[in-house]
């Protein structure tokens, strides 16, 4: 057990940083001896996990876990069930729109982004970044729509108790609502609209949101968003044989 943790701090450092790394800066951030971090190493090289520039020296994550990915995608038909809609949303409202699933116990992965090229200013977050369950537009809004207690377990391990009978208020209006805004949470100047998107079980799959920024925000504008996104969480929920 004790390799497969430290194997996987070594996975989960290259995959947080944008270069590729040294051993010694390896061994510095898994805090673990150099002659240990040389035997890691060349045993995920060896199986693929990981690659190493013969110029630098350096490591980097290796393309199987690409090739794992596109499998897992492939899997879930994510292309028709999902993309297509995300698209057409792209295309009315000429705004980044994301997918976002729970991953893991607190968190959810931005799953998903689709661009728009009409759009000069954009919001970007990275595909496959993890963001704790209480922050943001669509991460509020599958909590406020999932099984309520898995909702309240995230939330009382990620809300500070002095600020939960406010953040609960919260939940529930976007219940109420069905659907979900923030404003410069994560990224000063933004604001995120999100929907719920349901599983054939009723559960809640993901959440469909826009991210745009907030300086040329008006009422009309905003209406007609939240209009539209609840419009796409509602197709792509029928899409995946939701039936509420």
């Amino acid at each position: 057990m004790q390799t497969i943790d430290r194997a996987m701090d070594i996975i989960k450092a290259l995959a947080n940083n944008s270069k590729w790394l040294s051993i010694t800066e390896l061994s510095k951030e898994c805090k673990l001896p150099v002659s240990t971090m040389h035997r890691l190493l060349k045993s995920l090289e060896k199986h693929g996990l990981i690659l190493q520039n013969e110029k630098t020296k350096e490591y980097g994550l290796g393309t199987l876990w690409l090739e794992y990915g596109l499998q897992m995608y492939d899997s879930i038909d994510f292309t028709s069930h999902i993309r297509a809609e995300m698209e057409k949303l792209m295309h009315i409202v000429k705004e980044t729109i994301y997918f976002n699933k729970p991953m893991g116990e607190t968190e959810s992965l931005i799953f998903e982004r689709i661009d728009s090229s009409e759009n000069q200013i954009r919001v970007v977050d990275k595909i496959g970044v993890r963001v704790p369950m209480n922050i943001g537009a669509a991460n509020k809004t599958m909590l406020a729509h999932m099984d309520k207690a898995k909702s309240n377990q995230i939330i009382n391990i990620l809300v500070p108790e002095s600020e939960k009978l406010i953040f609960l208020e919260h939940i529930n209006e976007i219940k109420a609502n069905g659907y979900g805004i923030s404003r410069g949470e994560r990224t000063e100047g933004t604001i995120s609209i999100a929907a719920p998107v349901f599983n054939h079980s009723g559960d809640i799959e993901g959440a469909i949101s826009i991210g745009c920024v907030s300086f040329n925000m008006t009422n009309e504008k905003l209406q007609f968003l939240i209009e539209n996104v609840m419009e796409s969480g509602r197709r792509i929920s029928k899409n995946l044989a939701y039936k509420g």
